[in-house]
């Protein structure tokens, strides 16, 4: 048996959760149902997303991202060479 209080934002929180699956379950059976009378479903109905659109990168942009990028491996490189002869 579920508890018999529960907290108000919980529930709305659920609420929302089983709404947004419902709207799942019934886009699906919109495709279905378009499926089985042979037609493919319109735009309206499946409701895509939009692709993302690839943003440009400056020349400058890429050239400042590689040489922080070396930076880093550089440092990374002479760490590791400073452990290893203090190790050794």
């Amino acid at each position: 048996m579920a508890r018999a209080s529960h907290d108000q934002s919980t529930l709305q929180a659920a609420l929302y959760g089983y709404e947004v699956q419902k709207q799942k379950i019934d886009e699906k059976i919109r495709e279905v149902q378009a499926q089985l009378r042979g037609k493919t479903p319109t735009a309206a109905e499946k409701k895509t997303p939009k692709a993302r659109v690839k943003r440009a990168m400056s020349p400058a942009a890429r050239a400042r991202i590689a040489a922080a990028q070396k930076k880093r491996w550089a440092e990374f490189h002479k760490r590791k060479a400073a452990t290893q002869k203090a190790g050794a």
